[in-house]
């Protein structure tokens, strides 16, 4: 069985019920804390490839007081969105689970088990 990577927030209600339902069902788990061991900006053009987003907007968490202030809703450069998103890991949606090459996010937490 090939090992899944949950990018989980402790504090996020969403992450812990999608990190319990991993749990359940068992096999080789990598639990991230992506707020406090930040991923890069190669990274989070992976994983957006993964998930399959055409854009960095679909991943970012509009509703952030940072993305305000930083005035995301303008900006088109992927890049400066993706260095915002590692630089701020709060403006990514989470949580992520990773396997076999593709990605989905833990909303509503059971639709990650499309994945296996």
């Amino acid at each position: 069985m090939s090992q899944t990577t949950i990018w989980h927030n402790p504090r996020c209600s969403k992450s812990r019920q999608t990190l319990a339902l991993l749990e359940a069902r068992g096999g080789e788990l990598n639990v991230r804390e992506y707020m406090t061991d930040l991923p890069s900006v190669d990274e989070l053009k992976n994983v957006a490839k993964q998930l399959g987003y055409t854009s960095a907007h679909e991943w970012l968490r509009k509703n952030e007081a940072i993305y305000r202030d930083l005035g995301l809703k303008a900006i088109e450069d992927e890049e400066t969105l993706f260095k915002a998103m590692s630089e701020n890991p709060r403006l990514i949606e989470r949580p992520v689970v990773i396997h076999e090459g593709r990605a989905m996010i833990g909303r509503p937490p059971e639709q990650v088990l499309e994945l296996f």
